[in-house]
C-alpha cells in the first residue's frame, strides 16, 4: 500500500455521513459511561452537513444525548457577525445545535467580531477551554484544494495554535460561491492551529467529489509537507481519510490497483488497464507489447489471455470502437426527458447529443431542475430594467407602473448587505432572466419554449448558495413529470463537483423519483432498447444516461457511450452556451477554473477526442461522454 495515512473509502455522501455520526457517538457514549463529557471538535462545510443530519436523527430517533457533550468548532471568518448567513456560528446552530439537547454553555464558537487585542486574548481563552475540557476526544476535519486543515493554509506549522490567519486567494476563491463574489469574502480568519488539531485523541478527515481527488491523493499518498497542511495527520497514531468513491479515484489502490497488489480482473479494470499502459508509454493501444505489459505490473492480465497481446489489444480496442455513437446509432422516435440542474446545464453538458436526438425526430422535453436565480449578478437586473424604461418611453407607453417597479427593484439591490439574499421581486426578475436564456439556448438546439418545463424545485428557494436537503415535495415534483411523459430515455446531471451542491441534490430528488416509478428498475444499457421494447408491447423503465461537463468529464473507461461532434455541431453547441448572456465573461459560480464554460467544453470535448486518438482509435473533433446508470 502506497498509503500513508489510514483511508476509508464509502461509495457516497450519504453512506461516509452515517459512518462518521455513528462513530462520533461512539465516542460519546463511552466517554459518558467512563463518567465524563465527550468533547468534539467540528468542522463546517458542505461536508459535514449530512454527517449533523445523521447526528441530528440519532438523538430524534435514537436516544443519543448531547446533554454531556462539548464542542469546539475549529475557525470562523474575520470579521464576521454571528448571525450573518454566511458564519459559522450560525451553521453550527442551524445544522445542528438548535436540533439536540446540548448545554449552549458547552458550545465553543471562535468570534469573528473581534478587533485588534481582543484578538489574541480571545484565541489563548479558546486554547485554555480545551484544556480545560480535558483536550479534544474527536476531532472533525474537512480538507480545501490546498489541503488546508481549518484555515490552517500552506506554511502553517507544526506547533501552530488558535489564531489568526490571513486566508490565501485559493482558499478565498473557493469560498467565493458562497457570498456571491470573491470580493465579498473575508480576507482574514480566526483558526484552531495544526498543534491543536493535532492533539485531538482521534481525527477524521472527511472529502467528497471529484474535485477533491487529486487532494486526498497528496493527503495520504504524499510525503508530509509544510505546504499541505493534511500531511501532518499522517504523524497522528488515530487519524482517518473517510472519502467517498469519487474523492478517492486518484488514489493508488484504486486507479491503478495493479501497481499496489495482485487484482480480480474483470472487463471494466483490464480496460482501465490497458488505457492506462497506452497512455503511459505513448503507444497506440494496438501496439503496446509484451514488454510493456511486463515492465508495468500487467502481466498476469497478459496471462488471462494466454500471454497474446495481440489478444488483449484487440479486445479492449474493439469494446472502446463499440461505446462510440454517432447520431445513427442513437435513439430514434423515442421520448427524451433531460434533466437540467440549473438553467444552461443542458446545453453546456450536453448540447452535441442534444442536437442529434432533436435531429433524429425524438420527442425531447428539458426539464430545469432550479431557477439558478443567485447565479445572476444585480448589474444584469439594471441593465434589463434599463431596457424596459427606454421601450415605454420610446413607444410613449403609460410608464408611472414600471418606473415604481424599477425603482423598488433598484432601491432593494442598494439596500442589500454584500452577500445577503435578494429581495423576492429582485430573485424573480433572476429567475426570469435565466429562463429567457434557457429557451434561446433550446432555440438553437432545433426546441421551443414548448419543449422547456421550469420545475423550481423547493430545495433551492432559500436566497443563498447553502440549500435545504430534498424533500418530499420535490421528489414529488420530479415524479410526476417522469409518470406524465413515460420516457424512454432520462439524462441526469452526474457530475458532483458543482461549487453549489445543486446537482448532487438535484440527483437526489431524481433517484428517488425513478425509485418510486420503476421500484425494480433495470441498471446499465437496456437490450432491445426502451422504445423498442415498448412499441413490443412490453413497457420498460427509461435508460438514464449520466452527463458531465461543466465540472468535469468522464474518464473514458468509465463512459458507456462516447459520442462524436463535429466541428460545426461544437459550434452549434458553444453558440448555445453564448444565449445564456448572464453567465457570460464572468459567472459568478465559476469554482476553481478561470475559464468560461464555453472555453471548458470547446477543451474538454477535443481533448476526449484527443485521448481516444492516442490510444489509436479514429480521430475525431470532439467527443462527449455518457454513462449508462
Amino acid at each position: 500500500m502506497s498509503e500513508r495515512l489510514p483511508t476509508r473509502i464509502l461509495p457516497d455522501h450519504a453512506h461516509l455521513a452515517r459512518e462518521v455520526a455513528h462513530r462520533i457517538a461512539a465516542v460519546i457514549r463511552a466517554r459518558n459511561a467512563e463518567g465524563r463529557i465527550a468533547v468534539l471538535g467540528l468542522a463546517t462545510g458542505s461536508t459535514p452537513i449530512g454527517v449533523y443530519r445523521e447526528l441530528v436523527r440519532l438523538h430524534r430517533e435514537e436516544g443519543l444525548s448531547f446533554a454531556r457533550v462539548a464542542t469546539f468548532n475549529l475557525d470562523e471568518y474575520l470579521p464576521m457577525d454571528p448571525e450573518s448567513p454566511h458564519s459559522y456560528h450560525r451553521f453550527m446552530w442551524t445544522h445542528l445545535f438548535s436540533q439536540i439537547d446540548i448545554d449552549p454553555a458547552n458550545v465553543h464558537l471562535l468570534d469573528g467580531r473581534l478587533t485588534g487585542a481582543a484578538i489574541e486574548a480571545h484565541c489563548a481563552a479558546f486554547e485554555a477551554a480545551i484544556e480545560a475540557a480535558g483536550g479534544i476526544d474527536f476531532q472533525l476535519l474537512g480538507i480545501g484544494k490546498t489541503g488546508h486543515i481549518g484555515f490552517n493554509e500552506p506554511g502553517s506549522g507544526l506547533d501552530s495554535r488558535t489564531r489568526r490567519i490571513h486566508l490565501d486567494r485559493i482558499t478565498r476563491r473557493d469560498a467565493a460561491s458562497g457570498f456571491f463574489s470573491e470580493r465579498h469574502v473575508p480576507h482574514e480568519a480566526l483558526t484552531m492551529g495544526v498543534a491543536t488539531i493535532l492533539a485531538a485523541r482521534e481525527i477524521a478527515i472527511l472529502a467528497t467529489g471529484e474535485h477533491k481527488a487529486a487532494i486526498v491523493r497528496r493527503a495520504v499518498e504524499g510525503e508530509v509537507d509544510l505546504g499541505v497542511p493534511a500531511t501532518f495527520l499522517q504523524r497522528h497514531p488515530t487519524a482517518t481519510f473517510y472519502c467517498d468513491a469519487a474523492a478517492a479515484a486518484e488514489l493508488t489502490r484504486v486507479a491503478t490497483p495493479w501497481l499496489v497488489d495482485s487484482v480480480q480482473w474483470t472487463p471494466a479494470l483490464e480496460t482501465r488497464a490497458v488505457i492506462w499502459l497506452s497512455q503511459t508509454v505513448g503507444k497506440a493501444i494496438l501496439k503496446l507489447s509484451e514488454t510493456d505489459y511486463e515492465e508495468h505490473r500487467l502481466s498476469g492480465l497478459l496471462a488471462r489471455h494466454a500471454g497474446s497481446t495481440g489478444t488483449v489489444n484487440g479486445d479492449i480496442f474493439l469494446d472502446l470502437v463499440g461505446r462510440i455513437r454517432g447520431r445513427t446509432k442513437l435513439p430514434k422516435g423515442a421520448r427524451v426527458l433531460c434533466f437540467s440542474p440549473h438553467p444552461d446545464d443542458d446545453v453546456i453538458s450536453m448540447g452535441g447529443i442534444l442536437r442529434k436526438l432533436v435531429e433524429n425526430g425524438n420527442a425531447i422535453t428539458v426539464a430545469y431542475m432550479t431557477s439558478g436565480n443567485i447565479a445572476v449578478f444585480d448589474h444584469d437586473v439594471r441593465r434589463q430594467l434599463d431596457v424596459l424604461r427606454r421601450i415605454a418611453s420610446e413607444r410613449h407607453l403609460a410608464t408611472t407602473e414600471m418606473d415604481t417597479y424599477a425603482a423598488r427593484l433598484l432601491a432593494a439591490m442598494e439596500q442589500k448587505a454584500a452577500g445577503a439574499p435578494d429581495h423576492a421581486e429582485v430573485a424573480d426578475l433572476k429567475r426570469i432572466i435565466r429562463e429567457s436564456e434557457a429557451i434561446s439556448g433550446l432555440e438553437a438546439m432545433g426546441l421551443d419554449a414548448s419543449h422547456a418545463r421550469f420545475l423550481n424545485l423547493p430545495f433551492y428557494h432559500t436566497g443563498t448558495i447553502e440549500k435545504r436537503p430534498v424533500g418530499p415535495e420535490d421528489v414529488a415534483i420530479v415524479e410526476r413529470l417522469i409518470r406524465e411523459l413515460q420516457p424512454h430515455y432520462i439524462f441526469v446531471a452526474g457530475d458532483l463537483s458543482d461549487p453549489h451542491g445543486t446537482h448532487r441534490i438535484c440527483k437526489d430528488a431524481i433517484d428517488a423519483a425513478l425509485a418510486r416509478c420503476y421500484p425494480a428498475r433495470p441498471r446499465g444499457p437496456q437490450h432491445p432498447a426502451p422504445e423498442v421494447a415498448e412499441r413490443g408491447g412490453t413497457p420498460v423503465a427509461p435508460e438514464v444516461w449520466l452527463y458531465r461537463g461543466a465540472w468535469q468529464e468522464w474518464p473514458i473507461h468509465e463512459a458507456t457511450w462516447l459520442v462524436p461532434l463535429s466541428g460545426d455541431e461544437l459550434r452549434l453547441k458553444i453558440q448555445a452556451i453564448f444565449k445564456h448572456q448572464s453567465q457570460k465573461d464572468s459567472a459568478p459560480f465559476p469554482g476553481q477554473d478561470d475559464r468560461e464554460f464555453w472555453q471548458r467544453v470547446e477543451q474538454r470535448n477535443t481533448g476526449t477526442a484527443d485521448l481516444l486518438n492516442g490510444l489509436g482509435l479514429a480521430e475525431y473533433n470532439a467527443i462527449e461522454a455518457y454513462v449508462v446508470d
